[in-house]
Formats: structure tokens, C-alpha cells, sequence
């Protein structure tokens, strides 16, 4: 499919540290900027009176500025000076604070003032040894880094960074100075006999990049002794609305296809190691943040909200899910906040479809001839379908009408069709709670022209909307907790059956043996309905077909969960247990509005009037009726609890993991008391690993799974697993 792409990738950075506690979908409309945009050595500001209170210049400048203050145990109250009429906030604070027992410092747009330090006696002794650093601090592009912390280490001396990124500090040659910012690492660096210090700090590393996630949990990439393979998010961004069509030839193991390019329609199959089950369900386990989902609900993620993909192939990797891993298990994890200043991120893409391969049909006249061919051919004796003279009056163009030749492909069907998709990402935060928050709209078009004669649209138009909200809060120095929400709803209005079908039986219909429709003409100029054209009502008219109704479907998919961990390392080293809920609800419906179509069929032409002589062959409806599709209601909760222990000692390294699971889904509408009962699955699962030096590695896993499907006899399974691998790497001959 050809395909025109055009992406615009912003983002900014913000100052102001915000601190976020979101517990639902956030909006955000607007955010000031302004203080990014200037500094107190830049920005300018105006004093009237000739005497004024510090007080009063400070809310002067406020009232000016973007900025604010704040006292840090100085005694403002009572102190007046007589400021400058005009200046920058930076001369202005110079003069007015330089005879005053107060200083200033600068924190992104808060302003802190403080007491001057007052040199101690033992300092004194010391202050020959004492003297001014000046630096810079940036990022790793080089960008300065206003706000940056620079404190004296083992003190609570320190200073920040200025708009602009520099700093100046009173420093011994004995001092170690750490550099640190929110989402960067800190760096030390020992003064010595520098004078200036420039600083380039670099973003704190993606655990993600050193280990792979897997069944539960995530482990060191040397060590995973299963078949996991890992493909990177930036990999699946294709331009396309749906995810699954990023596949093909991506990851090792799977097979991908798609079966159709129509919007609504365009899930691809794929299946991991070839299809391993005869039945109903040969798909793999899908887990989204360890929640089972169907294809359709991994179709509609955003490629942006992944933080990690993997696909888990053997028996090694997937024994813990125990029966419903028998197909393969995806497990994706969606992105959380990161320490940092807001950042937002807009993607938007507009691109152009065509279809693969267009169909290449004979033309009409090849077509009869083809078609008589065929019948004398196999019996010489027998009934040509079409007369030379309609062949020849068809080749001639003498009447479109009653030597119709419809070329059902051009009149329906566009050469191309559009589509759009949106994407913005809102995320950061502190130590104590971190955010990501997203958004997303993709808009696809189907390729039928539409017919202007109807008040309705039979074409394609599928609307996708998706919002995600990821909390992180670090509750006590041992206790996270997430708040994962996130909502999916599709909307879609189309033809009454698939584009697919409407395809194929355009290419099976009868080109030269009626019109698409007559003309309302003559004695027929009152008739206010599509004369569509036919013959005995018995053939297929894919104008008529494709104009006649329509069909709208929709579907939410909403899921709210909250996840639990506590470290318990003051019991022993290494111990933590976790606890997770989840509650999913899914609704789908369709409804198709449709008319009868009135069939017409030309008998001839009147010798007198000269008219068309057109019968009508049934009775249709200039009206919408209505009928109802299938409606799909249900709730899922599962419910998962884990112990896990990790602890290294020396050269061995020992892990363990134990996890309990829950899940029970119930459905409406299912029309009998047996299918309405809740559907329950029980589980228990185990993973225990054992290394030594980073060289030999063993593991076992199991999975201990029910289902009240079976008979009571037959209603658990144990599905175990044991691996072992040798790193040659790590050895030191190699």
C-alpha cells in the first residue's frame, strides 16, 4: 500500500517543577510559558516612590513579573530602601538588598531570600583557603539546565543554577560538589584547582534497556533462559491506525498477515511458532500491563504508550500462565511518568492509501464474447447470450440504456483514500509521585464514492479515540502504588455489508445486461426515488447495494487498575510482595438503517413518444427502516497477589517468585441461564532461578491453573518447566 507520511514531532520543556496527583483522565488546555521566556537578568520592571519597604517592592515585582518570593528565615518586615525608578529585577534586588543584611537566590520563578551567613570564627581561620567557582550546567544536548542543585557534599551549603544555566559557589580545594536534577544523575566532582566547572549531566537510565520483561516480573537480559524476544516501540510506528500491522517481519518467530485493508476490518492475524492449537482460540495470550485482552483491543494501543514489547515463544517462558500460554504470550507494558519537568509530546500524521493491486476486468465487449464463447464452445449447437447486433450497438455507444456497459468498478470504487492520526503525551513528575498521561484520535476513510442523492454517507468513516492515565506515587520510602485508567471507543459508519464483499461482488456482476439506474425522465420526471436498474429482480445491482443503507457500530472498552508494592527488606534483603485489581467493561453495539430499492426494467422504446418504456418489478420503500445487531455487554475483574524474593550472594544469585491469580468475567445478553453465569479461572504460578557468577543459570517455572469449564475431575492442570543455560561469554578463557 502506498503510503504519503508526514509527522511533526514538539516538544517542550517546562521550569516550573509541577507535582501531579492524578486519579483520573486529565485535560490540560493551556499551560504559561512565560517564565521560561525570560529572567530576572532580562526581564524589566518599574518603581514609583523614592522610599519603599521591601515588602512592597517584592509584590511590585510580582505584580510585573512572572515571578515570585519567598522569605527563608530573613526578617523582612520594617526594612525600607529607595529602589532604582526602573531596571531589571536582577539590578533592581542588587540594589536595594546590597546594604542589607539579605541575600537572593533563584529557583526556576521563585525568588528565596535569606539571611546573609555570618562568617564563624573557625572560618575565619580558614577563609584564605576559600574562594569562587563559577560554572555552567547542561543537559546532554548541551541545553543550559536552570534549576540545577549544586550542594557541597556532607554540608547543606548550595546553591542553583540560573536561567541561563551558570552558578557561582565559595568552595575549598578540598570540596566535592554534586550536580543534580530532576530525571538526570547526579554527578560529583571535586573542586581542586578549578576556577570554572562545566557540567554536563546525563538523563537517568532506562531500567527497560537492561533487562527484559517476562512472565510477571522482569529479569537481567544475560540471565533469561527462555525464548523471549524483545522488539523496540520505536519499531512499531508504521503509518497506520492499527498496531497489528506493524508485525510482519518485526519479530522472530511470528507470523503476521493481514487479510484485508478495510478501516475497521485491517487486524492482522499472527500467530507465534505457527499455530500450536486446533480449535476456536489459535491466537496467543495478550497481556496489556498483565491483563488479557483480545486482538482487537491490541489493535486500537498506541505505539507511543509502549514502553515494552516482548514475545514469549517456549515452554520456559510461558509455563506460568499455564494453559492459556499454549499459543505464545505478548506481554506489553504501557509507559509510566519520570522524574523531570512536564513534558508534552504531539505526534500527527496524515497519510494517503491505495490499494495493493486493482483488479484488472475485461471490458464489456470482451465479455459477451467471452461469455458466448463459452457456450458454443461446449455446445456448438447451443444459445449465444448476446446478439451480434446488441455487441455491435454496444461497441458503437448507441444507447447507454439499452446497451448498457457499466464499468461497476470506476463508478464505485475511488483510487485512494485518507487518513489522519493525532497523539499527545503529557508525563513527569517528582520522587515522591510520577505521571503519564496521553491521548489519541485516528480517523480512517474507506475508498467508495458517495452518491449525493442520498442524505446519508455509505462509505467508510471510522473514528478511533483512546485516553491513558498512569499514576505512580511513591507512598512511604518502601511503598508504590499505581493508578493505571485507560479507555478505548470505537465509532464507525459504513456500508451494510463489509467493503470486502461489496469488492467481490462487483467484480461477479453483470456489466451489459442493465443500467445502474434509469433516468427520471418523460412520464417518469414525478418519481422521486433511485430507479435502480434489474432483470426478473434476480441479479445483483452493487450501485444499488452500495447505496441502500448503511450501518453504524460502536465500541468502549474502559479499564481501571491499581497495583500495590511493598518492599519488606527489614525483614530480610530482597522480599517484596505486590498486589493488583483490575476492573475491565466492554460494550459493543450495531444498528443498520436501510430502504427497499424499487427495481426497474426497460422493456423498450415507445415507436410515438420516443420514450424509454421502463416497468417497475416490485415494491420498495422511500423510507429508513432500522434493525438491530448484535449487543455485547461484559465485566471482567481479575485480581493478582506475588511474593518475590532476589538477593545476590557473592557469586550466586537466587530468585523467587510465587503469584496467585483471580479472574472472572460475566456477559449479558447471552440469552440463556447457563452462558449468563459467571465464567471464574483460579491459578498458581512459580518461578524459581538460580545463578552463579553471571555463567551457569538453571530455572524452573510452573503454572497450576483451574477452570470451572471442565468437570470436576478434569478442572486443574500443572504445566511445569525447567531450563538451564551456560553464558560462555562471562568465562575467562573467552
Amino acid at each position: 500500500m502506498q503510503k504519503f507520511k508526514s509527522e511533526i514531532f514538539a516538544r517542550r520543556k517546562f521550569k516550573k517543577r509541577l507535582l501531579f496527583f492524578l486519579v483520573g483522565f486529565v485535560v490540560m488546555s493551556h499551560s504559561n510559558l512565560s517564565a521560561q521566556k525570560s529572567s530576572i537578568q532580562t526581564q524589566k520592571v518599574t518603581l514609583a516612590a523614592e522610599k519603599m519597604s521591601l515588602r512592597d517592592i517584592f509584590k511590585a515585582i510580582e505584580k510585573q513579573s512572572n515571578f515570585f518570593f519567598h522569605s527563608v528565615d530573613a526578617d523582612i518586615e520594617g526594612v525600607t530602601v529607595s529602589p532604582p525608578s526602573n531596571g531589571t529585577i536582577h539590578d533592581v534586588l542588587d540594589s536595594v538588598l546590597k546594604n542589607a543584611p539579605l541575600t537572593y537566590s533563584v529557583n526556576g520563578r521563585h525568588i528565596s531570600i535569606s539571611k546573609k551567613e555570618k562568617p564563624a570564627a573557625t572560618q575565619s581561620k580558614t577563609a584564605d583557603k576559600n574562594r569562587s567557582v563559577t560554572g555552567v550546567v547542561s543537559d546532554e544536548n548541551g541545553e543550559p539546565l536552570p534549576g540545577a542543585s549544586i550542594v557541597v557534599k556532607g554540608s547543606t551549603r548550595g546553591v542553583t543554577t540560573d536561567a541561563d544555566g551558570t552558578f557561582k559557589i565559595e568552595v575549598s580545594a578540598d570540596d566535592i560538589l554534586e550536580f543534580s536534577f530532576i530525571g538526570y544523575e547526579m554527578l560529583p566532582v571535586k573542586v581542586g584547582t578549578q576556577t570554572y566547572i562545566s557540567i554536563k549531566l546525563e538523563p537517568k537510565r532506562n531500567e527497560l534497556d537492561e533487562v527484559t520483561v517476562v512472565a510477571f516480573g522482569k529479569q537481567k537480559k544475560e540471565s533469561v533462559i527462555g525464548s523471549v524476544t524483545t522488539i523496540a516501540p520505536k519499531n512499531l510506528k508504521v503509518p497506520s491506525s492499527n498496531l497489528t500491522t506493524a508485525f510482519a517481519g518485526q519479530m522472530a518467530g511470528v507470523i503476521a498477515y493481514q487479510r484485508s485493508g478495510e478501516p475497521g476490518a485491517d487486524d492482522a492475524d499472527f500467530y507465534v511458532r505457527g499455530i500450536t492449537t486446533f480449535g476456536v482460540n489459535r491466537n496467543p495470550l495478550i497481556l496489556i500491563d498483565n491483563i488479557e485482552l483480545t486482538k482487537t483491543d491490541l489493535a486500537r494501543l498506541q505505539p507511543d504508550d509502549i514502553a515494552s514489547f516482548s514475545v514469549m515463544k517456549d515452554a520456559t517462558a510461558t509455563a506460568l500462565y499455564g494453559a492459556r500460554g499454549a499459543n505464545g504470550v505478548i506481554l506489553i507494558t504501557t509507559k509510566q511518568g519520570e522524574e523531570g519537568p512536564p513534558k508534552v509530546s504531539l505526534r500527527i500524521e496524515q497519510s494517503m492509501s491505495s490499494p495493493t493491486r486493482k483488479v484488472e476486468l475485461v471490458d464489456p465487449i470482451t465479455w459477451m464474447q467471452l461469455a458466448n464463447e463459452s457456450v458454443l464452445t461446449r455446445n456448438p449447437m447451443g444459445f449465444a447470450p448476446y446478439t451480434d447486433e446488441k455487441i455491435d450497438n454496444t461497441i458503437n455507444g448507441t444507447d447507454p440504456y439499452l446497451y448498457p456497459a457499466v464499468d461497476w468498478m470506476d463508478m464505485l470504487i475511488r483510487d485512494n483514500s485518507t487518513s489522519s492520526r493525532y497523539n499527545i503525551q503529557l508525563s513527569g513528575g517528582g520522587k515522591a509521585h510520577r505521571y503519564y498521561v496521553a491521548g489519541a484520535l485516528n480517523h480512517d476513510n474507506g475508498i467508495m464514492k458517495v452518491d449525493k442523492r442520498n442524505n446519508f454517507n455509505s462509505n467508510i468513516n471510522n473514528n478511533s479515540y483512546s485516553l491513558r492515565s498512569n499514576i505512580e506515587l511513591q507512598v512511604t520510602p518502601t511503598t508504590l502504588m499505581n493508578v493505571r485508567l485507560s479507555g478505548v471507543f470505537d465509532d464507525y459508519s459504513g456500508p451494510l455489508t463489509s467493503g470486502t464483499d461489496l469488492f467481490r461482488n462487483i467484480i461477479k456482476s453483470n456489466s451489459v445486461l442493465f443500467p445502474a439506474y434509469y433516468p427520471a425522465s418523460g412520464s417518469y420526471s414525478e418519481v422521486r426515488h433511485i430507479m435502480f436498474g434489474n432483470k426478473d429482480n434476480q441479479y445483483y445491482n452493487p450501485y444499488a447495494e452500495s447505496v441502500k443503507g448503511y450501518k453504524e457500530r460502536n465500541r468502549s472498552q474502559m479499564l481501571a487498575q491499581v497495583e500495590a508494592k511493598q518492599d519488606l527488606n527489614f525483614i530480610t534483603e530482597g522480599l517484596s510482595v505486590q498486589a493488583m485489581m483490575n476492573i475491565s467493561r466492554l460494550s459493543q453495539f450495531s444498528v443498520s438503517r436501510y430502504y427497499t430499492p424499487y427495481w426497474y426494467e426497460l422493456k423498450g422504446i415507445n415507436p410515438i413518444t420516443g420514450e424509454y418504456m421502463i416497468n417497475n418489478t416490485n415494491t420498495g420503500t422511500d423510507w429508513l427502516d432500522y434493525s438491530e445487531g448484535d449487543k455485547e455487554t461484559n465485566s471482567t475483574l481479575y485480581v493478582e497477589a506475588m511474593a518475590n524474593y532476589n538477593r545476590t550472594f557473592g557469586d550466586h544469585s537466587v530468585n523467587g517468585l510465587l503469584v496467585t491469580i483471580l479472574r472472572e468475567s460475566l456477559y449479558a445478553n447471552t440469552g440463556s441461564l447457563q452462558l449468563s453465569l459467571p465464567h471464574r479461572n483460579l491459578g498458581v504460578s512459580g518461578r524459581f532461578t538460580y545463578g552463579f557468577s553471571n555463567r551457569y543459570f538453571l530455572e524452573f517455572n510452573f503454572g497450576y491453573n483451574g477452570s470451572e469449564r471442565f468437570s470436576a475431575n478434569h478442572r486443574w492442570g500443572f504445566f511445569p518447566s525447567v531450563g538451564a543455560a551456560w553464558n560462555i561469554a562471562n568465562e575467562k578463557f573467552w
